[in-house]
């Protein structure tokens, strides 16, 4: 599965990590995660004869939108909105209550009236985008030390987003290319999400962790939420008509959607970091989770349905960092970028009015990588709260800080807490999404556990644990804490700092007390990694800009992208692998593993058997470039109608964070006359296909 899904966390993501250095490279075949502002017209009409109208652009960048984690697109002017099963899982498990289970047993609303609200979750559609680029840069002048450099920025930033802000819309100023350029990007939101239509687990992930990131697949990885405003659908009058008719290998395709992250612009010795500190942790830390999350899991059916979201992710990603870290193993592409950074390092140095203009950018990253280098532990396990996992924790530590940001002018505060991102977080504090105290003891004991066993004398752990040992330390701040309580969430937060200052709540308490040591570890990293990234990254980016202007698109930023290709299959081992697969093939897929999970058809697919055309393309796979956050995009054909959504890329696509090639590596899709014949003929959900149809002018099939 390709979901990014950035955690409330993400606010905190050092800009080291997420740095977009524009180092060159030979464009390979259809490669590029393409600014709406700057798609590749000449390229693509020389190679395909197919012309880009600035009307189609923007008929698909409204018809798009960004959904917690991931990608989707309205389908219908009712506000209809489709994505995938797992970028929607969060409110499927948080409405599962009361006996019922919607991950296991799929769900449907037949009327408008049935379809029940999604706890604290808002999708955002991007209604304008502007070049602030100018505004952000000037007020850095010559001579400011790196903190005051970084100060200003963000307090431009934060101008910028204020000043475009409110009325139902969020700004967010976006950061191409380190720095060289700024976007100003307006969304339009919508916080009341409801759910209309999401089949079983089973069937959205069927083969599992096993298959995941594989191809052939048999998924049908779909929900359908509804957007409403006023208490009523929204009308949307941008939406993709689903295509009268399918695609077929060779035929071109765009991928409009929200890539979470790529690496190929980082210097070497970034890239050498995520090599050496960040993957290795990352993998360690993300299996001994999966572990906990098993053997909880393992306790009995609910413990099951209690951990089965997290579980989820957390073995998506695992999958996906190890299928990232194949890239240092290819020798050719890791020589390629070394060779491409002295190619700039040359160009930079080549006479003495180059080395006055561009001085040592790269000096100055390999001075934010050893300080990243130096406070990593405590950057992860204090500042990034690894050492306080759950939800509870997680909120404890935002409301917190956030009672203290916005006592500040909105101009001073910290990134993630100005006016206009505010909204996003109070929208997820205050939902009535389920909290299970049981889960939440045992991963937080588990990560006071994981910082005890690498440094049991860090004054920020002897502070958490109170002279307990973590099992017990969980167990008194979990039990002993009302914040499960959303309208004790509220009311604390609003109830500003006094309120967070009085309060004994033991996670409240806990979070106060290792606030400072947080803050001053967040101070580092602004002050000294962040805008010495910012500085060296733009004056590369500036020297590819001078060598070869902006045939390349910036690095990947969770941020509305272009992609293309073609649908195509490819070979493994001297096998040709077809470009699709067909519905009656999941049976097939199912017997040669028994039928047993996760290879087991839910009770629809068994019943209806024989009674839909089993030669329906279910899973097309197409060599559009894509990455985690491409989840539930949607793929179009030349026409702008809707042919599939991804959700998925095949494991030779991994590597394509940092390298893009098109020979194995491909983007998988579920076809979209599968969606409709499961729709009709499996589900026999009729209210839902006949507003599709009707709204795409397709005739009904009987």
């Amino acid at each position: 599965m390709q979901t990014a899904r950035p955690s409330s966390k993400c606010k905190f993501l050092s800009a080291f990590l997420m740095a977009v250095i524009f180092l060159p490279f030979t464009a390979s075949a259809d490669e590029g995660m393409w600014l709406f502002t700057n798609p590749p017209k000449d390229k693509i009409q020389k190679k395909y004869h197919f012309e880009i109208t600035q009307p189609w652009l923007d008929h698909l960048r409204l018809s798009s939108s960004r959904a917690p984690g991931g990608s989707s697109e309205f389908v219908s002017p009712d506000g209809l909105l489709m994505t995938n099963h797992h970028v929607a899982q969060a409110c499927i498990h948080d409405l599962s209550s009361n006996g019922k289970d919607y991950m296991k047993d799929g769900f449907y609303a037949a009327k408008r009236e049935l379809e029940p609200k999604c706890p604290g979750i808002e999708f955002l559609v991007l209604t304008d985008i502007q070049d602030v680029t100018q505004k952000i840069q000037s007020v850095v002048t010559p001579g400011m030390s790196s903190a005051d450099a970084g100060k200003a920025t963000r307090q431009a930033m934060a101008a910028a987003e204020k000043e475009c802000s409110g009325n139902g819309f969020r700004c967010d100023v976006v950061t191409l290319y380190a720095g060289a350029m700024y976007h100003l990007y307006k969304y339009k939101k919508y916080t009341d999400v409801r759910l209309v239509f999401a089949p079983e687990f089973d069937m959205a992930f069927f083969g599992g962790d096993p298959d995941n990131f594989t191809y052939p697949r048999y998924d049908l990885d779909i929900t359908f939420f509804r957007m409403y405003e006023n208490g009523k659908p929204a009308h949307t009058e941008n939406y993709l008509k689903f295509a009268q008719h399918g695609v077929k290998e060779g035929d071109l395709v765009f991928v409009s959607g929200h890539p979470g992250g790529t690496s190929r612009l980082l210097t070497v010795a970034q890239l050498d970091y995520l090599r050496d500190v960040q993957y290795p942790w990352q993998t360690k830390n993300l299996d001994r989770r999966a572990k906990l999350l098993l053997n909880f899991s393992a306790q009995g059916a609910e413990q099951a349905r209690e951990a089965q979201h997290d579980l989820f992710g957390i073995q998506n990603s695992y999958k996906a960092i190890t299928g990232y870290n194949t890239f240092f193993q290819n020798k050719e592409g890791v020589e390629k970028k070394q060779a491409d950074e002295k190619q700039f390092r040359d160009y930079a140095g080549a006479n003495a009015e180059s080395k006055k203009q561009y001085g040592d950018p790269w000096g100055e990253i390999d001075e934010a990588e050893k300080t990243m280098r130096e406070i990593f532990f405590d950057y992860n396990y204090v500042e990034m709260s690894a050492a306080f996992r759950g939800s509870l924790a997680t909120d404890a530590r935002f409301i917190v800080r956030a009672a203290h940001e916005k006592a500040k002018p909105n101009d001073q505060r910290l990134r993630g807490f100005t006016d206009s991102a505010l909204p996003t977080q109070e929208q997820r504090v205050f939902s009535t999404t389920p909290v299970y105290k049981d889960l939440e003891k045992v991963m937080l004991a588990d990560s006071l556990t994981e910082m005890q066993e690498q440094q049991p004398n860090h004054p920020v752990l002897v502070k958490a644990l109170a002279g307990k040992s973590p099992k017990g330390r969980a167990a008194e701040l979990i039990d002993g804490s009302k914040l499960d309580d959303p309208a004790f969430r509220k009311q604390l937060y609003e109830g500003g700092e006094a309120a967070v200052e009085a309060s004994t709540d033991p996670l409240i308490v806990l979070m106060r007390s290792i606030e400072p040591e947080a803050l001053a570890i967040r101070k580092k990293v602004d002050d000294d990694v962040d805008p010495k990234v910012r500085d060296g990254g733009m004056k590369i980016a500036k020297i590819r800009f001078a060598i070869y202007g902006q045939t390349q698109p910036p690095d990947a930023t969770f941020t509305l992208r272009l992609s293309y290709g073609q649908v195509k299959g490819y070979e493994e081992k001297k096998k040709y692998i077809p470009w699709s697969t067909a519905m009656d093939g999941a049976y097939k897929h199912a017997d040669e593993h028994g039928n047993k999970p996760p290879y087991q058809l839910p009770k629809s697919w068994m019943d209806a058997k024989g009674k839909f055309d089993g030669s329906t393309p279910l899973d097309v796979v197409n060599t559009s470039d894509i990455i985690g956050g491409n989840s539930g995009s949607p793929v179009v054909n030349t026409k702008g109608e809707l042919v599939g959504i991804i959700f998925d890329g095949n494991v030779e696509s991994l590597p394509w964070n940092f390298l893009f090639e098109d020979v194995q590596g491909r983007a998988v899709n579920v076809d979209s006359r599968a969606i409709l014949e499961s729709l009709h003929k499996i589900y026999h959900a009729d209210g839902l296909y006949k507003e599709i149809v009707g709204a795409s002018g397709i005739s009904e099939k009987k």
